[in-house]
C-alpha cells in the first residue's frame, strides 16, 4: 500500500471501535517472532500526564546517547507522530511498508483461524510501533498505555519499570465508576517483581495500586508519599521546583508549562532513577537537562506570542483544573476561549472550570465521529450562554477569537487534543503557503 492507501485502511479499521484484550496483539507479534522481546521497555499508564512523562523520559534517554523509541497517542496532525525514535517520527515510507506487511499477515492469520477477529486501530498501531522499534534496534521503548492498562495492547511487554502517573475519573463506561476500580485497571501493568513508580496522591487509588504491587512483590515507589518531598515556587515566567529523593535534591524548571508539569517531571525523575538502578546508569545532570529541554506539542503550547495563542488538550476535569491554574497565574485579559470536546466527556463539569476564565467563549467542532456539536455544548452549559458564540468551522472560530482578543489579549484553545490538532494543521498550512510565495 502507498501512504494514502494506508490512511484509508486505518480509517476503515478505526470504525471497529474499542476492544479490550491481549490475544490479538500476542498472536500478531508471535507471528513476527515477538519483536518486543528484543529490547527493553518502559510502560507509562495513568489518566493525565502520561504523554508528558513519556516525552521527558525519552529526552533523558536520548541525552545519554541511548536509542529511545517512543509510542504515544493520540496524534495531533499526522499518525506517524505516534511512533518516534527520539523526536523523529517514523518516516512515511517505513510506516507504509510495515503497515502493508502487517495487513498481509493479519489476513493470513484470519484465513487460518489463528486470529478470530481483526485488530483495532490501537492494536494495529501498537504492533507497528513494536516492529519498527525492533527494526531500528532501540535500546529502550517508552510506551504510553492507552485506555486502562490491564487489557491494553501495550501490556504485552515485560517492562523494566511500570509507571502510573495520575488517576482520575475518565472512561468510566469501560474502566468502572469508582477511582479504586479505575486504579485497578491501570495497575494491570504492574508485573511480578518489577518496580512500580506511582505518581498518584494518597487515597483509594493510591492504596489500590500499592496493594497490587505488594501482591506481586513489585517494589513500590510512591513519588509524593513522603511529606515535604515536592516544593513549588512561582517565578516571573513560570514555576521552579525542588524534588527530594533518597537524600538528593533535584532543582528544575521544566520546559513544559504549568505547575502540573513539575509533578510530571518528579515522576520522570523517579522512573529514571529506577532505570539507572536496574538497567544503565543515568546521570543526575542529564536527567534534569532532559526535563528542561523536553518538547511536547499541544500541552500549554504557545502557538504565537503576538497575538498570544495557547493550545492545551485539557479534555477532563483534572486537565481543566491544571489549565485554569496556569491561566490565572500567567495569561492576560481579555481571554477568549475556543472550545470543543468529545460528546462522551463530562462537558458541564469541564465547562464549570474553564468557562469562568473567558470573557468570550467560541464553541466549535472538529471532524471526528465522537465530537460534540457546538449546540450540544451550549445546551449542557446554559449558565454561560451570554458569553457564547457558536461557530462550527474551526478556522473561522480561531479567526473570530483572534479579532475578539485583540493585540493585548489571549486566545486559549482547549477541550480536546483533536481540536489542538486541527488548529496546528492551519499553522502548517500557513507556513507552507508563505514558503510557496
Amino acid at each position: 500500500m502507498n501512504y494514502e492507501q494506508c490512511l484509508r485502511y486505518l480509517e476503515k479499521i478505526q470504525n471497529l471501535g474499542i476492544k479490550f484484550g491481549l490475544d490479538n496483539v500476542r498472536t500478531i507479534l508471535s507471528s513476527f517472532n515477538n519483536p518486543h522481546n528484543t529490547y527493553r521497555s518502559l510502560l507509562v499508564a495513568g489518566t493525565n500526564g502520561k504523554g508528558s512523562v513519556c516525552a521527558m523520559l525519552t529526552r533523558i534517554l536520548t541525552l545519554h546517547n541511548f536509542r529511545a523509541g517512543l509510542f504515544t497517542s493520540p496524534h495531533l496532525v499526522r499518525v506517524e507522530e505516534r511512533i518516534r525514535i527520539g523526536k523523529r517520527p517514523i518516516p512515511a515510507r517505513s510506516f507504509s511498508r510495515i503497515l502493508t506487511a502487517l495487513r498481509e499477515r493479519i489476513e493470513d492469520l484470519i484465513a487460518s483461524k489463528k486470529l478470530l477477529s481483526p485488530p483495532t486501530y490501537f492494536e494495529l498501531l501498537t504492533c507497528l510501533a513494536l516492529l519498527y522499534f525492533e527494526e531500528q534496534k532501540v535500546d529502550m521503548a517508552v510506551l504510553e498505555v492507552g485506555m486502562g492498562g490491564r487489557f491494553d495492547a501495550t501490556n504485552v511487554v515485560e517492562p523494566t519499570a511500570s509507571v502510573i502517573a495520575t488517576i482520575s475519573e475518565e472512561h468510566q463506561k469501560f474502566l468502572g465508576e469508582r477511582l479504586s476500580q479505575i486504579a485497578f485497571e491501570k495497575a494491570g501493568i504492574v508485573k511480578d517483581g518489577i518496580p512500580v513508580v506511582c505518581g498518584v496522591e494518597r487515597g483509594e487509588a493510591y492504596e489500590t495500586i500499592k496493594k497490587r504491587a505488594e501482591q506481586l512483590r513489585a517494589p513500590f515507589h510512591g513519588v509524593f508519599a513522603r511529606e515535604g518531598c515536592f516544593h513549588v515556587q512561582k517565578t516571573g515566567k513560570g514555576y521552579s521546583f525542588i524534588y527530594r529523593e533518597d537524600g538528593e535534591a533535584y532543582h528544575f524548571s521544566p520546559s513544559l508549562r504549568g505547575e502540573h508539569q513539575g509533578r510530571n517531571a518528579a515522576i520522570a525523575i523517579v522512573a529514571a532513577e529506577q532505570l539507572s538502578k536496574r538497567w544503565r546508569r543515568l546521570e543526575r545532570k542529564k536527567i534534569i537537562e532532559g526535563i528542561e529541554k523536553t518538547e511536547w506539542d499541544g500541552r500549554l503550547e504557545m502557538l504565537s506570542n503576538n497575538p498570544l495563542v495557547i493550545l492545551d488538550g485539557a479534555h477532563n476535569e483534572e486537565g481543566a483544573r491544571a489549565l485554569k491554574k496556569y491561566a490565572e497565574d500567567f495569561l492576560p485579559s481579555p481571554l477568549v476561549l475556543v472550545f470543543a470536546v468529545m460528546r462522551d466527556k463530562k462537558i458541564a463539569k469541564i465547562a464549570d472550570i474553564l468557562f469562568p476564565l473567558a470573557e468570550k467563549i467560541i464553541l466549535t467542532c472538529f471532524p471526528y465521529f465522537r465530537a460534540a456539536k457546538p449546540e450540544d455544548i451550549r445546551d449542557a452549559v446554559q449558565s454561560f450562554k451570554n458569553r457564547m458564540i457558536l461557530e462550527p468551522d474551526v478556522k473561522k472560530a480561531l479567526d473570530l477569537a483572534l479579532k475578539s482578543a485583540g493585540s493585548r489579549g489571549c486566545v486559549l484553545v482547549a477541550g480536546s487534543l483533536f481540536l489542538v490538532g486541527e488548529i496546528k494543521k492551519f499553522q502548517i498550512q500557513n507556513v507552507l503557503s508563505r514558503e510557496s510565495r
